[in-house]
């Protein structure tokens, strides 16, 4: 499987502390990946790096079949080449409906000018009604965001980048706050995702990550510590050292 996303020696200090340290990931483009590790690993920086709201000190960040380098980019570049993400609290148009949310990144999607000669067409409105199924709110189109649970405000907020055409997803801490029949449904759509794009999902919930099924990497200090399924990485003795013995 060819890489999506190549991120190699990358490095980022913050006023001396180095919050990425030499790091090196690469993800295929239909996988689904798990990030975890302690508080301070890197995860958010990394995620920061991939989206180009933080610029590595060295190191090359690389995405697509033409190894297009996202250093080069601006944020909104980056996202429009197809790189979403989902952070952990979910911002969507509370006082808008689950519809007008789903309209709005569909425009968002467009260019400038089309956006501003854009009407509605049948196939969007078809777009809209498959988005908010894939997600399981096939049946709250017309309810307003504000109603919907923390749950069904996370999946309609990951709507809202599927809506996008993103190739790859970055998604922080999906399970938070969500009941379990909301996780099991998280879980079964972002593996659902994975199978048309890349996900990759930064967790610190160590049953959640279980569910997933998927490859593991595990970050500490800034670079990865070990890497495998999560059964051979919560074997590794420095992961527990440094992260599983905590009790985080």
């Amino acid at each position: 499987m060819s890489a999506l996303l190549e991120v190699s020696g990358a490095c980022v200090s913050f006023d001396g502390f180095r919050a990425i340290n030499n790091l090196t990931f690469t993800i295929g483009s239909q996988e689904l990946r798990a990030i975890i590790g302690p508080n301070g690993a890197g995860k958010s920086t990394f995620m920061d790096i991939v989206t180009g709201k933080t610029r590595p000190d060295s190191g090359s960040v690389m995405f697509g079949e033409k190894s297009t380098s996202l250093l080069k980019l601006s944020e909104a570049q980056i996202a429009r080449i197809g790189v979403g993400r989902k952070f952990q609290r979910p911002t969507v148009f509370e006082d808008q409906t689950v519809t007008e949310n789903l309209t709005l990144a569909l425009k968002a999607a467009r260019s400038p000018w089309r956006v501003l000669m854009w009407r509605k067409a049948s196939a969007d409105v078809a777009r809209i009604a498959d988005l908010a199924t894939q997600v399981g709110l096939g049946r709250h189109l017309d309810r307003k965001s504000g109603e919907l649970s923390h749950g069904q405000k996370q999946w309609l907020e990951i709507a809202m980048l599927l809506a996008q055409e993103p190739r790859l997803l970055l998604v922080d801490e999906p399970a938070a706050g969500m009941t379990p029949a909301e996780r099991e449904l998280t879980t079964a759509l972002l593996v659902d995702i994975a199978k048309t794009r890349a996900v990759v999902v930064v967790e610190h919930d160590m049953e959640f990550v279980r569910r997933l099924n998927c490859k593991v990497t595990v970050l500490h200090e800034g670079a990865v510590l070990a890497e495998g399924s999560l059964d051979h990485v919560t074997k590794n003795q420095q992961v527990i050292d440094v992260y599983l013995g905590r009790g985080e």
